[in-house]
């Protein structure tokens, strides 16, 4: 097939795959129940895949992501944590950084930390912050993390806030979205691009996200992850994770449209992958609504 795996050298001697492959796999976890992620996430770590996803609500019936993540790092060895994506305008800027720096240190380097600014209005009242201002103040939420995660202080009276994640520049960041202006932080704060869209539109956003890149002045390019929602195993399983899936994008109107691009079958998910390497992509996220953790060795056999 089209696509390839990169992993360490000692999983890749395992799974007996070529070492030169550049095209990463992550797993995007289920979040119906919180309990079953751990069996999830050791069944990914002794796989091949790169990372472990997990989306983020207020509110919603789903697992808080840092503090999941936060169990799922200690239950892993060298798989990443990566918020898929964290709403920041809901977290106070400090407290964000404290928790994100001690994720870091704790898992060895292996957050990968995923930012976007939300767009369901219920999330905000909840939180106590505006939906109209939330892209602002997710700017101003970074330029904070920044300079904390750096070892200035956050201000005249108060010292440095610790502790220090195993970077200067803190973890590596990812940043969701569709829109220009969403997509500019790419460049202008230095992360990755977490796309979730279709290989027959992402090619577009990619292009963006590298345009931004350039712009800034930026060495190299970004880093690419593509987002596909899967779901493998016997009917039932699909039907559950349709309800799911459909149940979380409800708010949108566009449920669906979302639903109609769920990938259930192997060659579907192969070809998908193979079209967004064809597009330059670094990592594409296998993201899973069924709660069967049989997937993941059912989506191991389908990518190696």
């Amino acid at each position: 097939m089209g696509a390839r795996l990169a992993i360490e050298v000692s999983e890749a001697a395992r799974f007996q795959l070529p070492l030169e492959v550049l095209m990463h796999i992550g797993l995007g976890l289920p979040i119906s129940d919180p309990a079953a992620l751990l069996d999830w996430a050791r069944r990914a770590d002794a796989g091949p895949f790169s990372t472990l996803g997990l989306l983020d609500r207020l509110v919603y019936d789903n697992p808080e992501p840092l503090v999941a993540l936060g169990m799922i790092a200690g239950a892993t060895s060298r798989i990443k944590v990566q918020t898929e994506v964290l709403i920041a305008p809901l977290r106070e800027p400090t407290l964000l950084a404290k928790q994100a720096a001690t994720l870091d240190r704790m898992s060895g380097g292996r957050l990968v930390l995923g930012l976007g600014v939300g767009g369901r209005e219920d999330d905000h009242i909840a939180s106590g912050t505006e939906l109209r201002s939330r892209g602002r103040r997710m700017d101003e939420q970074l330029e904070i993390m920044r300079r904390l995660w750096s070892g200035r202080p956050y201000g005249t009276d108060c010292g440095p806030i610790g502790p220090a994640p195993l970077r200067p520049e803190g973890p590596e960041l990812l940043f969701g979205g569709f829109q220009p202006a969403a997509i500019d932080r790419v460049g202008r704060w230095g992360g990755g691009f977490l796309a979730a869209a279709a290989p027959s539109w992402a090619g577009g956003l990619f292009d963006t996200a590298r345009r931004s890149w350039k712009e800034y002045g930026r060495d190299g390019e970004p880093r690419i992850v593509a987002q596909v929602n899967v779901a493998l195993g016997a009917p039932d399983l699909i039907e559950d994770a349709r309800a799911s899936m459909g149940a979380y994008y409800e708010f949108s109107g566009r449920a669906e449209f979302m639903l109609a691009g769920m990938l259930t079958t192997p060659d579907e998910i192969r070809t998908a992958i193979s079209q967004f390497e064809d597009l330059g992509a670094d990592e594409v996220m296998l993201y899973c609504y069924g709660r069967d953790a049989d997937q993941v060795d059912r989506l191991a056999d389908v990518i190696a």
